[in-house]
């Protein structure tokens, strides 16, 4: 798996490539994968929430010997040998900002989370994914409920539990979990990465698709064949139906935008008419 987080720069980017090799490990048992991601979530928490030990354990000047006596002290207790094993080995990296090695850890977690679901699953758990962020997006209560910040994680986590009821994977329970708790801008912003690294576990890239009515399965067929062919790799598509778009389709992937809608050519009409 090719690991990649747009907010990295030199040397942490290095190190983020480095660190990957040890989740791409096929030793581990689903089990295993689980238990490294629920880790390293954790880790990244107390990384994150604690100043003086990221400086400490960031610091270029300090030994890496002292750093790794450090978090095997603090952490040695607390966590799985496989995590330790890899804050260990990221804590001798040189890291550009200091937050850079939490947002690390917190990317693997989610990368040995979806591991944990199998390469079999990967597609079905990228699928789960858009369709809890899509309940959220159609339901202004739930979205209100998820952003009011009186309400406590453990709060929000029971109410989209209610809305999965047992029906999804336990991946992808985990992972709105941490959507909720963990360092993004918005649940949305978390589901839409971890989407991207479930597709990638695959080795698909991901397109979200937007179309005035349901794709029938030989018109999904066709458009995964050309986005495959287009881009080099298989695609997973992610098709949202928007009524208001009239016809056509709008497809995003990646920084990519091909908007083939009426809307879109109507609105071009109109910005040339007014012009």
């Amino acid at each position: 798996m090719v690991h990649q987080l747009s907010s990295l720069r030199g040397s942490s980017a290095e190190a983020l490539q480095a660190l990957g090799v040890r989740v791409d490990d096929d030793r581990f048992s689903p089990e295993e994968f689980a238990s490294l991601g629920m880790d390293l979530f954790h880790l990244a928490a107390l990384v994150r929430s604690e100043p003086a030990l990221r400086r400490a354990i960031t610091d270029v000047s300090t030994p890496a010997e002292a750093k790794a006596s450090l978090v095997r002290g603090l952490f040695g207790e607390r966590v799985g040998a496989p995590a330790l094993d890899l804050l260990v080995d990221a804590v001798g990296h040189r890291w550009v900002a200091s937050r850079d090695l939490a947002d690390v850890l917190e990317h693997l977690g989610v990368v040995a989370v979806v591991r944990s679901a199998g390469r079999g699953e990967s597609s079905r758990l990228a699928d789960e994914l858009f369709a809890v962020a899509q309940a959220v997006e159609d339901s202004t209560d739930l979205r209100n409920a998820l952003s009011d910040p009186a309400r406590s994680i453990e709060d929000k986590c029971a109410l989209l539990h209610g809305l999965l009821d047992g029906r999804t994977l336990p991946a992808t329970g985990t992972l709105v979990d941490q959507a909720l708790a963990g360092s993004f801008r918005s649940f949305h912003a978390a589901i839409t990465q971890y989407q991207k690294v479930a597709a990638a576990a695959h080795g698909e890239g991901v397109a979200l698709v937007r179309v005035a009515q349901p794709l029938s399965d030989a018109e999904r067929s066709r458009l995964e064949q050309a986005l495959t062919a287009q881009y080099g790799r298989p695609v997973h598509l992610n098709i949202e139906v928007v009524p208001a778009l009239v016809g056509g389709m709008r497809v995003e992937i990646g920084d990519d935008v091909i908007d083939g809608t009426v809307a879109a050519r109507l609105d071009d009409v109109r910005r040339k008419l007014a012009g």
